[in-house]
């Protein structure tokens, strides 16, 4: 799918789907926590941990979102 079309799908997405809108938020607040614990200089051992996780909520957060817009485009038969 290009750039284009997965831009107009996710824009469609943003306007008549909550629970899509919730999983961008979400990705973006991660995205936010993330560059918090990259610019501390000697992190904690929690804070680590932390960064660790939230690195893989955010790709778990990435692929529903990304799988929510390939199902959107197919169910509405946008071409890719």
């Amino acid at each position: 799918m290009d750039t284009l079309v997965m831009n107009n799908v996710k824009d469609e997405l943003m306007k008549v789907n909550s629970e899509f809108r919730d999983l961008v938020q979400q990705h973006q607040n991660y995205e936010k926590r993330l560059n918090e614990l990259s610019s501390l200089h000697y992190p904690s051992d929690e804070e680590q941990i932390e960064e660790s996780l939230l690195k893989k909520k955010k790709l778990a957060v990435k692929d529903e979102i990304y799988q929510m817009i390939l199902e959107y485009s197919q169910k509405n038969n946008i071409s890719h």
